[in-house]
């Protein structure tokens, strides 16, 4: 399995960048696709994950209502489309899998696959 983060850079307060997650080598829609961020000498914090399957969505409060995964099974794809963004949201974004369904966003150690990773920086 393969995950292929995009979508980060030098944005500014305020801003509406959208992030991509494509997956590779998954034998069926049975499994998660979650996005972390970690900040600048914080402890990584996930964000949102989404069930392929069933399209169930969870988000972290910190960001409900301002970020909204969506997700396109055929393709292996999801999507973190960020709103409104702040300083404090300058971090670098995981997009991450399991295998199964999930019940609210896991913690990280659930996750067995995790792409590279793609920095996001709000600055003025």
């Amino acid at each position: 399995v393969q995950l292929q983060a995009s979508g980060g850079g030098l944005v500014q307060p305020g801003d509406s960048p959208r992030l991509s997650c494509a997956a590779s080598g998954f034998t069926s829609d049975y499994y998660v696709i979650g996005w972390f961020r970690q900040a600048p000498g914080k402890e990584r914090e996930g964000v949102s994950c989404t069930n392929m399957s069933d399209g169930e969505i969870y988000y972290a409060d910190s960001v409900k209502g301002r970020f909204t995964i969506s997700r396109d099974s055929a393709q292996n794809t999801a999507w973190l489309q960020m709103i409104s963004l702040k300083p404090e949201d300058t971090a670098v974004y995981y997009c991450a899998a399991l295998d199964g369904v999930v019940a609210g966003i896991d913690e990280s150690s659930e996750y067995a696959y995790w792409g590279q990773g793609t920095l996001v920086t709000v600055s003025s």
